[in-house]
């Protein structure tokens, strides 16, 4: 099982590697969240353990990008000196599956975390999307439309998975870009428009077809469900 290992501490990415891949997990280690956030536009992970305090991008925002980006949802535990009920209750809220306190204890770290992945596999039959007549396969990545396969690229895909996740929401360029191509969006805004117009075309997003997809004038784009 792969795990990714947040924490800017290196003492502890490598003391918490070193503890995990003795069990079995194949780590992956990251010292800053928007270095995680890059490796996911290439690379999956099974399991998440994320420090709450990071200087870049705090875990709890490492954590809602996960839980709203990543359709099939692995389980994610936070490392944290906060013991609050008040947070908590916050990270909770934000997705997370579970909590350590720092100081820890390495055998309940490990017992946790063990505990989440078998968690995890009885959970992995969750592989699909659905929103109307469009199922989105995750792993195979591909876009069902009734019953008929769409013929998209992967960014196609993902793209198309992204608005319908804030449908009836106004989605920044700059989100999209970070999200789908993880660079900055004064790179190429071309590249975004012609992806915008091929999502269009191919899943019908009209009016007549109950969806209506609009650029939002210096922001980006809204995906609407649209009732005559």
């Amino acid at each position: 099982m792969k795990v990714a290992l947040l924490d800017d501490d290196k003492v502890v990415l490598e003391t918490v590697s070193s503890l995990l891949g003795g069990a079995g997990f194949h780590c992956s280690t990251f010292d800053n969240g928007r270095q995680l956030v890059r490796a996911l536009h290439r690379d999956t992970f099974d399991l998440f353990v994320i420090d709450w305090n990071l200087p870049d991008l705090p875990g709890l925002n490492v954590l809602e990008w996960i839980r709203n980006q990543i359709g099939a949802q692995p389980p994610v535990l936070l490392l944290t000196n906060r013991v609050s009920d008040e947070d908590m209750v916050a990270g909770l809220r934000a997705g997370a599956d579970d909590f350590v306190t720092k100081p820890y204890q390495p055998a309940v770290l490990l017992a946790r975390v063990e505990a989440l992945a078998r968690r995890s596999t009885m959970n992995l039959s969750r592989t699909t999307e659905t929103y109307g007549k469009l199922d989105f396969e995750l792993t195979s990545k591909t876009l069902r439309n009734g019953g008929e396969v769409v013929h998209l690229t992967p960014k196609e895909f993902n793209l198309a998975l992204l608005l319908f996740r804030n449908l009836n929401r106004a989605v920044s360029r700059a989100y999209i870009f970070e999200t789908i191509w993880g660079m900055d969006p004064d790179l190429s805004t071309r590249t975004l428009d012609i992806h915008i117009s091929k999502i269009r075309s191919k899943l019908a997003l009209r009016p007549e077809s109950g969806y209506r997809l609009t650029p939002v004038y210096g922001y980006g784009y809204r995906l609407e469900e649209y009732l005559a």
